[in-house]
């Protein structure tokens, strides 16, 4: 996968001193890429970095962890010899879409898709990552250095709640992963686009026996709050949020223990109401 940076960070700066001062590499050391039309040299530059493919065990692995299917649409931002894109359509069954901003790289994507088998169902667009669009995307597959990440974080946090989000070696900040792992001695990282859940929420079930208020604090996927029934306020329990649901538990005024699963669209909730094994709809709306 392609790299592009406007800055280079300090790691890879250090790294590219010591490759530098080492002089070049023989060609016999260097692996093959491409193919007849155009070769591309590992670590060659591109518009702000250089040239690093993502290694095959890892392409498979970021896919499986992003629970990719035939029902998913994958974006690969800086997609490079296409290797993303075209994984992501044979082995997974995926519609695919990479962006490139390497006209050459781009190219050469094409043409791998094609081999493989998979044109119709991979497109490679030449373009900028930060002006191509890509909210379609229920998975979204990342090489890029941290600022990179940094930058391109509050369009990825606006997606669809829900959305997988992969990236190879470099994290997103504060944003904590939902899952990490390690693919020969490299990390990545998995993050699951979370709704916005954060504010004040009337609640009530269908039956009107149950109503309260539910105040919600939020920090990426991480929430927190209170349930105020009667007029007296309760703190919740195992708040979460995973992509397009919340759940947490409270403590109800005659002592019992009940628990609430809903899910976000836009202002309103709707979900159930457990308690001693009995489920009751219910609905909300943000206020």
């Amino acid at each position: 996968m392609a790299r592009r940076s406007s800055a280079i960070g300090r790691p890879l700066f250090v790294a590219l001193v010591a490759i530098a001062a080492a002089g070049p590499l023989p060609a016999q050391d260097l692996p093959q890429f491409g193919d007849e039309l155009y070769r591309p040299r590992l670590r060659q530059p591109g518009k702000d970095v250089m040239w690093l493919p993502t290694p095959g065990a890892m392409v498979t692995r970021m896919l499986r962890a992003a629970g990719t299917t035939r029902d998913d649409i994958v974006y690969d931002l800086g997609a490079g010899d296409g290797r993303i894109p075209v994984a992501a359509a044979k082995d997974f069954g995926a519609t695919a879409v990479g962006i490139e901003y390497d006209g050459q790289l781009a190219a050469l994507a094409r043409r791998s898709a094609e081999r493989a088998g998979v044109a119709d169902r991979v497109r490679i667009i030449e373009g900028d990552i930060f002006k191509e669009d890509f909210s379609r995307a229920t998975v979204v597959t990342l090489y890029l250095l941290p600022d990179l990440n940094q930058q391109l974080r509050p369009q990825l946090l606006a997606m669809k709640p829900g959305t997988r989000v992969v990236s190879h070696l470099w994290d997103m900040g504060e944003w904590e992963p939902d899952d990490a792992f390690r693919v020969e001695q490299s990390d990545a990282f998995l993050w699951i686009v979370p709704a916005r859940v954060e504010g004040r929420w009337s609640l009530r079930d269908e039956g009107g026996y149950f109503e309260g208020e539910l105040d919600l604090a939020q920090q990426f996927q991480r929430i927190g709050g209170t349930l105020s029934i009667r007029e007296r306020k309760q703190p919740l329990l195992g708040a979460y949020v995973q992509g397009e649901y919340v759940g947490f538990t409270f403590i109800g005024l005659d002592g019992g223990v009940r628990s609430v699963r809903a899910r976000i669209d836009g202002a309103t909730l709707s979900g159930s109401l457990r308690f001693s094994g009995n489920l009751t709809p219910i609905t909300g709306r943000r206020r």
